[in-house]
Parts: structure tokens; sequence; C-alpha cells
């Protein structure tokens, strides 16, 4: 995708800010309004910005544990791959998921309100499937940092203009 100074100043400010208004957007940015709103839709459109949400802290929720998992299936073919997949970004539960390679097939970021509901997603979700070989889950005892922003200054450096 061909980004401009002004495509990477727009998605910079709405990752740190995705509740502006398209005027204080375009002003941030130093554009016009309708410039803005043109670059955004085109951006949306082509995928660039998959969606706009709020972030919300679990901590100050109250919402439970996170939990890091590694799922290693017993096969591997693609069809098994993707139904496991289809699976486990259906349910609620599951916060991301990543094909991963080498070592296990995947690695989910999970969100339990506590461990009977973790029990609860492992029966529905591991147990339950014969073709989960192997389970292993790291919980969170403290989140350091969560920052899920895309360096756009690799864009910068790769030929586009400094935004």
């Amino acid at each position: 995708m061909d980004l401009d100074a002004t495509d990477l100043r727009l998605l910079t400010l709405l990752q740190d800010d995705a509740s502006l208004s398209n005027q204080d957007l375009a002003a941030q940015a130093g554009t016009s309004p309708a410039t803005a709103l043109r670059r955004l839709r085109r951006l949306q459109e082509a995928g660039a910005i998959e969606r706009r949400i709020a972030i919300l802290s679990p901590e100050k929720l109250g919402a439970g544990l996170t939990a890091l998992v590694e799922i290693t299936l017993d096969r591997q073919g693609a069809e098994h791959l993707d139904a496991f997949e289809a699976r486990a970004v259906a349910d609620t539960a599951v916060q991301q998921c990543y094909r991963v390679s080498p070592g296990p097939d995947f690695m989910l970021v999970v969100q339990a309100a506590d461990m009977v509901a973790y029990h609860a997603l492992v029966q529905r979700l591991f147990t339950q499937d014969a073709n989960v070989r192997n389970v292993k889950a790291f919980f969170s005892v403290r989140r350091a940092k969560f920052a899920p922003a895309v360096d756009l200054s690799a864009l910068t450096r790769a030929g586009s203009p400094a935004p």
C-alpha cells in the first residue's frame, strides 16, 4: 500500500486516540476535514484500518485472568488447522489467535473471569477436540506493557516522507 506523510500522520493520530472527531483529527494532521475523511475512508476500504475500538482495562474492571496458551495439534493438515482456528476465534474468551511456527501450532491470548471460567474454556476448546495433542498455559501475574500500535516509522524509513 502506498502511504504518504498525511496518511501516516492520520494513522499515527488514530492509533493514539481513535475517538478524535474528524475535525480534530484533520487539525492535528495539518489537513482539511474533507481530506482527512477521504483518506480515512480509503485506508479503511484498503484494510489498513481494520476497525476502531475502545481498549478496556481488564485490571480496572476486575475481568479476571489472562492466559497465554500454546496449542499443539496431533494432525497439522490444512483442514485440521482451519477447523481448530475457526473454533478458537469463535470463542469470546479468546482475544487473539495466532498460527505460529516453529513449536506449537497456535498461540492464544485468553481472558477469563476466573479459573472456573478458564476450565470451562479448556473443556469446550481443548479437551473435547480429539486433535489437540498438547496445551501449555501461562497465566499473567502482571502486565508490564500493552501497546497494540503498529510502528509506522519503518514505513517512513522505507521511502515515504516523515509524518
